[in-house]
């Protein structure tokens, strides 16, 4: 019902066999998803910044440039000028989820550093969302 098969396997199947591609450990593909994460929080962070300066911006800009900085080997992340146009909700919204996509790659390679600022961020996004609470003075 089946032919047998006739070719060697294009894949290495056996343990020790040294292969032609290179391969990266666990904790390096890890630490390219987290980098990759940071740094799209960071291009979010940015457009948000040129919508609407803050002090807590600017620092949450430098922490996420050095954390990438430093999963990528000490290569800093490109970083372009965005122009102030689109929706700031739609923006945080976007950055809660980088922020929580960062959170999750940080706490399977236990990157403490990374993670706090994942949570900060997302706490951040979620509070910018939620907007000034009404506060009623009845009591």
């Amino acid at each position: 019902m089946y032919e047998p098969i006739r070719t060697k396997s294009v894949h290495s199947t056996m343990a020790g066999t040294p292969s032609d591609f290179p391969h990266r450990s666990r904790e390096e593909e890890l630490d390219i998803q987290l980098a990759g994460h940071l740094a799209a929080l960071l291009a979010v962070t940015d457009e948000l910044r040129a919508l609407s300066p803050s002090a807590d911006l600017d620092t949450a800009a430098e922490r996420l440039a050095a954390q990438v900085s430093r999963l990528r080997g000490g290569r800093t992340p490109l970083r372009a000028a965005p122009a102030p146009a689109g929706d700031p909700a739609a923006l945080h919204r976007r950055a809660h989820t980088l922020a929580g996509r960062a959170l999750v790659v940080a706490a399977s390679r236990a990157d403490t550093a990374a993670a706090i600022l994942a949570a900060q961020r997302m706490d951040a996004h979620t509070a910018a969302l939620s907007g000034p609470k009404a506060y009623s003075t009845a009591r």
